[in-house]
């Protein structure tokens, strides 16, 4: 963002409130995007892969507030500019990739209630992406025959290409009743049958708990479980690509929730999980299909708990010999995030504070040189060069913009020694305290 360019006030609001509640904004991360030029071209250069039938598999590692759910976000609105189909979820401890008690079923369901697309970027876009597929072929149809409608020679030539993209879903691992449930979906829209197409779409959302009520319903002996709802994302994958979509981007943020379980068992459970995605995606076993995954460093490299205690995918995942900080290997399947420098957090605070002023409707007060000494000030903190993260110097710094808009007659220096301004504390200093900030999201 330049600072001619006026940022609508309904989005700042939105950045300065979350980015102050210390989440990540939904909307308006172009306006404050600084640093991660290198990561987000090596995500972007993934993009084409899998828009040309590939498929790609990434870890992005940091420490709570480094940014790196700010990346995943980040990455999701640059897809779905580029007509990808996006689903995302946050694990937690009913959210996992496997589970006895449906967690694997939960984080499907949380992905495809999240399916978004640049129409509808807030999620919920399964039955508008099924209505607008039907609605596509039923304009081609039209343009290839010169048929109005009503006629019935149309509602044949709509029937045959609809079953074109059945078929070729059919011929995935449980595609055959995908494949049949599409068509009934069709039918129910042709007909105008609401509650016919309602309950299509439930069994795509995984809401069926049992298999006689999916047959009574819908005709099929199958509904979605927690041992195979990653082949469905994959089905999908491919029906999104026959839909006229780029491809699809599944987004996995807080996998520390896998690290933090205690049972051993249930752990490698998710591990095995893990690899078959990432096998999958890697012998290209998966078609127009993305996955981004968020860790924790220890998440990641603890051999007793972390994804590295699973021999597998250590020996898959390690760095090898010559990647080290200043030169990583960013083709690699991990990306490791490295904190932001204090000059990308001048300009990172330059932008909030021409947000803050945009918003409030005041005259920016702060010059460059005053951010400088903001900036110093945080940095300069006992071991702030260590453990001090964007999250903590944004929360400080929008506080200390607030403070300087709620009280015109101090000043920058006054204020950073008032008893008004308190510097967030550092977070994630030792092990237990990463696992203490876990609900935290940027």
């Amino acid at each position: 963002m330049d600072g001619h360019k006026k940022v609508p006030k309904r989005i700042s609001q939105t950045v300065l409130n979350s980015l102050k509640g210390g989440v990540v904004p939904r909307i308006g991360l172009p306006y404050i995007t600084v640093g991660r030029k290198s990561e987000i071209e090596a995500l972007l250069h993934d993009v084409d892969i899998i828009a040309e039938g590939g498929a790609s598999f990434r870890f992005i590692v940091g420490r709570y507030g480094s940014g790196k759910s700010f990346l995943i976000q980040t990455i999701r609105n640059y897809v779905m500019d580029r007509g990808f189909i996006v689903a995302d979820a946050d694990l937690s401890p009913e959210r996992r990739l496997q589970g006895t008690r449906g967690q694997g079923l939960a984080t499907y369901r949380e992905l495809i209630s999240n399916l978004s697309t640049k129409t509808k970027p807030e999620g919920g876009a399964l039955t508008l992406v099924l209505d607008r597929w039907i609605s596509a072929v039923q304009n081609e149809a039209m343009q290839e025959t010169g048929l109005m409608p009503g006629d019935p020679a149309l509602a044949a030539a709509t029937d045959r290409k609809i079953y074109e993209v059945t078929a070729q879903v059919s011929e995935l691992v449980h595609g055959f009743e995908f494949g049949r449930l599409l068509s009934a979906y069709y039918q129910a829209y042709v007909n105008g049958d609401d509650l016919a197409k309602g309950k299509v779409a439930r069994w795509f959302r995984g809401e069926y708990a049992l298999k006689k009520e999916a047959k009574e319903e819908l005709g099929v002996n199958i509904i979605i479980t927690d041992d195979d709802w990653y082949d469905y994302l994959k089905i999908f994958s491919v029906f999104f690509r026959l839909a006229g979509y780029a491809g699809m981007m599944i987004m996995i943020d807080e996998l520390v929730n896998i690290y933090k379980i205690p049972n051993s068992i249930t752990r490698q459970y998710n591990y095995e999980k893990l690899l078959t995605m990432y096998n999958d995606a890697l012998q290209g076993k998966a078609r127009y299909i993305g996955m981004i995954m968020g860790a924790t460093p220890q998440a990641l490299e603890d051999k007793r708990r972390g994804i590295y205690s699973y021999e597998a995918l250590r020996s898959r995942l390690a760095e090898g010999r010559f990647s080290k900080p200043g030169a990583r290997d960013l083709l690699a399947p991990v990306i490791r995030l490295e904190p932001l420098t204090a000059e990308e957090m001048l300009v990172l605070c330059e932008k909030l504070s021409e947000m803050h002023a945009g918003l409030y409707g005041y005259v920016r007060r702060l010059t460059t040189e005053d951010l400088a000494e903001f900036i110093k000030i945080e940095y300069g903190r006992i071991g702030a060069d260590q453990n001090i993260t964007p999250r903590e110097v944004i929360r400080d710094f929008i506080e200390l913009l607030d403070l300087l808009y709620q009280n015109p007659e101090m000043g920058l220096a006054e204020l950073l020694v008032s008893d008004d301004f308190t510097y967030a504390k550092s977070e994630a200093v030792s092990d237990n305290r990463e696992e203490k900030f876990a609900e935290f999201t940027i």
